[in-house]
């Protein structure tokens, strides 16, 4: 016998050695009380209770992790186990269980001296819409084979609000295997008592809270209109994502956001949290602290906004602040315009980032034509066209200026004027010649989209995205010229400055380079993806936004809805559909069959290759994020990658 169990334990799961052993032993025992009884109400804390009063104290009782045993289905989410013990029919008794401690039921309970088969989880997911219609459901669940009737679940859902009151309209059934196919025949008594029910396919739907970037801040709090300016103190509630905003303290919005926008990757980069709350502006919690100092918080379990004080406030932003100052690397020996198939990656130096990843993207074996061709105007050109004009003595005079912390409106006032010295500014001829010569090789009659690329981007910790100002220099504007001093000018936004200054990055050593290429009109989407889910952080897939027509996922209109899609590494994982954008109308999915096969080789290349290129350091998160769209034609093609900012080191998924 001792032989027979002994070769069969590796093939066989724990619960079918158990009944093996069973039919030797007899009748199974497990679940028989051994020892006196303890009632529900003289347990131990560290056993578990009889009542849980608030949410303080579900999250003590709670475990989230992986270590689930049989339980797959609850890793990585909080829950807290019960049974209800119905020995005496006229009162059953509700035993919470100290989960921390404790995660299995069978050996819980013969410690506990009783013996149920009632016995299940109540498990928290911030994210979803509860009965009451705000943020934060709880879903409760039995052992995956069981079936329980209509009115077996009505009486013990009944008897945990009783003992956990937190749970009143905020609670919902959630039907495992076992249970299906009789939910479905009672489905009728579920909606005629109102009971609401919680599928496996409803995880991604009604969705009232999103935490896009989780930290905690001090600021006042304020409920903000379109006409309101925020100030760095600010932690600030939009019904929509303002596409540009200075530097402020914290954020919500009633309206759904996407990760991947500027305003986010700020957040991310700022360490300042981010979230998305249904109706917002109408909870209690909100309402009765707009215009108060307040701690904001938000977590993976929801948002936390409680009173704090002044000394709490200024503590926080003078914490929050870098200790040393970052100088950008400006490499000024590159002195002449160079197309993009000339530029290697390490030459983000002298060209920026953005003009560096895109020149690699051609080096990734691609589709040909899914990287535009173009060309990279060096920070030597900026340089010597600031020492032309004598600005940089305007450089100097402001950014002194600002070390005395005068009254933001004043610098905004003095940059604005360095702004317009700039695009007024005189090119020398070699310049112009420079210049000219390189629009000569686009096609006649070519839009050229002029881009931004600065060394004041991609730093450690600093990501800059949505700082400086892109522009198209179409065919009847004449010399290049103008359109290249508008991007030289948007170094010195009002916007960048705040944040060179906030991060104590050198501004006398910020250099904009200039990307040139073709620019593209009526596109069918535009697109930003990241190579990991960086938002429901599953496994093994990308996530992907797409636009309709050409509204920038980073940059988006107020009403604007963007398709979520999350995209598995592998073909033969497919793709989930999270939300449709509501611009499609009868569309349904934006990207077709083959583009969403194109896109996930890219992803992949792009990853292997740009990893490899930044060789973080080992355990160290990565991801890079890219800007796609689709042309006129159909055809998918990259415009930008850069690496995600990851706002703490968790161990990278890849």
């Amino acid at each position: 016998m001792r032989l027979l169990i002994t070769c069969l334990l590796p093939a066989i799961l724990l619960f079918q050695c158990d009944t093996l052993l069973a039919q030797f032993r007899g009748p199974d025992r497990r679940n028989a009380p051994q020892g006196r009884r303890i009632e529900p109400e003289a347990l131990d804390f560290e056993m578990g209770v009889a009542e849980i009063p608030d949410r303080e104290s579900f999250e003590k009782l709670s475990y989230q992790g992986p270590e689930v045993a049989r339980d797959a289905y609850l890793a990585d989410l909080e829950f807290v186990k019960f049974v209800i013990d119905k020995e005496n029919p006229n009162d059953h008794k509700v035993y919470f269980m100290n989960t921390q401690n404790h995660r299995a039921h069978p050996p819980w309970m013969r410690m506990v001296g009783i013996n149920s088969r009632e016995r299940g989880a109540i498990t928290y997911l911030p994210r979803l819409t509860n009965p009451s219609g705000t943020a934060g459901l709880y879903v409760i669940d039995f052992q995956p084979n069981d079936s329980y009737a209509f009115e077996d679940i009505q009486r013990i859902q009944n008897l945990l609000i009783g003992k956990m009151p937190l749970l009143k309209g905020r609670v919902a059934f959630h039907p495992l295997q076992g249970n299906l196919s009789r939910y479905q025949q009672e489905k009728g008594k579920y909606e005629k008592a109102n009971l609401a029910v919680h599928l496996d396919s409803d995880l991604y739907r009604n969705i009232a809270f999103l935490p896009l970037n989780t930290a905690k801040s001090f600021g006042r709090l304020r409920i903000m209109d379109d006409t309101a300016r925020p100030s760095p103190q600010d932690i600030v509630v939009y019904k929509t994502l303002p596409n540009q905003m200075p530097r402020v303290a914290g954020v919500i919005t009633e309206m759904r956001q996407t990760p991947l926008s500027h305003v986010n990757l700020r957040a991310v980069q700022d360490q300042i949290p981010n979230a998305y709350v249904k109706d917002a502006a109408s909870q209690k919690d909100i309402q009765s602290l707009d215009g108060k100092l307040v701690q904001y918080e938000v977590t993976p379990q929801g948002y936390k906004i409680q009173p704090a004080t002044r000394t709490e406030v200024n503590r926080h932003l003078r914490d929050s602040r870098p200790k040393k100052s970052q100088t950008p690397p400006r490499n000024l020996s590159v002195q002449k315009i160079q197309p993009l198939s000339q530029i290697e990656f390490e030459q983000s130096d002298s060209f920026g980032g953005k003009t560096a990843n895109l020149a690699t993207l051609q080096r990734l074996k691609l589709r040909d034509g899914a990287i535009p061709n173009g060309f990279g105007v060096p920070f030597y050109f900026y340089d010597q066209f600031m020492q032309h004009n004598g600005l940089y003595d305007e450089v100097e005079r402001i950014v002194s200026l600002a070390s005395d912390d005068p009254e933001p409106d004043v610098i905004r006032r003095e940059l604005s004027g360095l702004q317009n010295k700039i695009k007024q500014g005189e090119m020398p001829p070699w310049m112009l010649t420079a210049l000219d010569d390189t629009q000569s090789k686009f096609p006649a009659g070519s839009s050229i989209r002029c881009r931004s690329s600065t060394n004041s981007e991609d730093l450690p910790g600093f990501s800059g995205a949505g700082l400086y100002d892109s522009c198209t220099h179409k065919p009847d504007e004449g010399h290049l010229a103008d359109s290249i001093k508008q991007v030289f000018a948007s170094l010195w936004n009002f916007r960048a400055f705040e944040e060179r200054q906030f991060f104590r990055i050198n501004h006398q050593k910020s250099a904009m380079g200039v990307l040139l290429h073709p620019n593209f009109q009526d596109e069918q989407l535009n697109g930003v993806a990241v190579t990991d889910d960086i938002l429901y952080e599953t496994e093994g897939n990308y996530y992907v936004n797409t636009q309709i027509g050409e509204d920038l996922v980073t940059n988006p209109d107020r009403e604007s809805s963007a398709e979520e899609m999350l995209l598995g590494w592998y073909k033969r994982d497919g793709q989930e559909m999270i939300r449709e954008s509501m611009d499609a109308g009868d569309r349904g999915r934006l990207l077709s069959n083959s583009q969403i096969d194109e896109l996930r080789e890219a992803l992949g290349r792009i990853h292997y290759g740009f990893e490899k290129r930044y060789q973080p350091d080992e355990g160290a998160p990565f991801a890079m994020e890219i800007e796609f769209k689709v042309t006129r034609e159909g055809d998918l093609v990259i415009k930008q990658a850069r690496p995600w900012v990851f706002p703490s080191a968790n161990a990278s998924k890849r």
